[in-house]
């Protein structure tokens, strides 16, 4: 209660932070010439226990600032950004060898200072075209993303282009780098090799439809990497429609096919399927849905090594390497987007239940409720979190629970 009591007061304080920087707008520093200052923090309280297993009770107050400058000059720009991670209580295991014995649940937010992003580029109303170490975030985040919810973000080394003519998008990528959450002291900083990820799609009424093609083929240098080599080619609609003037509904729709690439030593073929409903009458919401990522026969499972996995199949993160039988995942949840209320600005709230199953195998793997409230109190951006996993037949039981604040300019 004290690390707790700390936050609070530290968030009162302004201490606190985005998921992505922000900036207070650029500069004019000559004609068609800007300057753009970027910083941003997030100072979190996170707590895991795991009762069922050796590990103590792990606690961490960590705080993380990202700082940058961007240029930009008739349609050209520079960019680049370092980002420094510190453990103000460090009782947790920040999965960092050489640390000492740690005998705390995993919390991977290891201290750490990097080179977060360093890109330059050009940008017209066409186009853009981005080379270096860059944010990439594609979609949902399903397939690749920035994984933005961990204190050291994931970059990539790549060159990007990004075109649209009228509603068509087109966005192409070759990456020889997945920068990783977990810091540049760790074994696993980065994971090179060939990474190609085509997305391209059309917009409509009501409804975004995309097609996608992601080619990994990891170096063998290192070798547990080399079952996460696959090729998956798939198609994704989403949208929403709204009825009158408080009642809307949402929907997405997702399926792909993914296969082994490169190195892979397993010889497999998997299927990926999301379908995703909802409805919001005024500031209330529901949504249902089911995920499936797909198992061939207990040999490997479909997998998705660059995304944002934190945002999918729970939040407290059991299923970040889908088990080798696949994984069905039943879900709801229940929202309400209250707006202002006294001090409180876009105060929002949702509550999510998970059953999850095997694909192949018959197993209960079992069951997870998550929570999350957030608002901003002026500048500050506030977030509490909470997971409950109980296991049947996969993984242990896991409580987590989050105290977070923001800040970004």
């Amino acid at each position: 209660m004290k690390k707790i009591a700390l936050l609070c007061a530290a968030s009162a304080a302004g201490i606190a932070a985005p998921a992505f920087a922000q900036s207070s707008g650029p500069i004019e520093i000559a004609d068609a010439t800007t300057l753009d200052v970027i910083v941003d923090g997030t100072l979190r309280y996170e707590t895991v226990s795991q009762p069922d297993t050796a590990a103590d009770d792990a606690d961490a107050l960590t705080f993380r600032m990202r700082s940058g400058i961007e240029l930009v000059s008739h349609g050209f720009f520079a960019l680049g950004e370092m980002e420094a991670t510190m453990a103000i209580v460090d009782d947790y295991n920040d999965t960092i060898p050489g640390n000492g014995i740690e005998p705390y649940s995993v919390i991977p937010d290891p201290e750490n200072v990097e080179l977060n992003r360093l890109q330059i580029g050009y940008k017209s109303k066409a186009a853009t075209v981005t080379l270096g170490r860059q944010r990439i975030a594609l979609d949902d985040h399903r397939f690749v993303g920035n994984v933005g919810w961990r204190q050291n973000e994931q970059t990539f080394d790549a060159v990007r282009g990004q075109g649209k003519i009228g509603p068509v998008a087109l966005d192409a990528t070759y990456a020889i780098s997945q920068r990783t959450i977990f810091g540049v002291d760790s074994p696993n900083a980065h994971f090179d090799g060939d990474m190609i990820l085509l997305n391209g799609g059309i917009d409509v009424k009501f409804a975004q439809i995309k097609a996608f093609a992601y080619l990994l083929d990891f170096d063998d240098e290192k070798p547990l990497r080399l079952p996460f080599s696959s090729q998956s080619y798939g198609l994704r609609a989403a949208g929403a429609m709204p009825i009158g003037e408080s009642f809307k509904i949402n929907y997405a729709a997702s399926y792909a096919r993914q296969s082994d690439y490169g190195d892979n030593p397993v010889s497999y073929s998997a299927d990926f399927i999301n379908g995703e409903a909802g409805f919001a009458i005024g500031p209330v919401g529901l949504t249902g849905g089911y995920e499936l990522l797909g198992s061939d026969d207990g040999i490997a499972a479909f997998q998705t090594p660059l995304a944002t996995l934190h945002k999918f199949n729970g939040f407290a993160d059991l299923f970040l390497t889908t088990p080798a039988n696949g994984l069905q995942d039943y879900y709801g949840t229940a929202s309400i987007k209250a707006g202002d209320v006294a001090m409180m600005k876009g105060l929002n709230a949702s509550v999510t239940y998970h059953q999850f199953d095997s694909d192949v195998g018959g197993m209960d793997y079992g069951s997870e409720w998550d929570a999350a409230l957030a608002f901003k109190i002026g500048k500050i951006g506030l977030l509490a979190k909470y997971a409950n996993y109980k296991a049947d037949e996969f993984g242990t039981d896991t409580e987590k629970f989050w105290l977070q604040a923001s800040f970004g300019f």
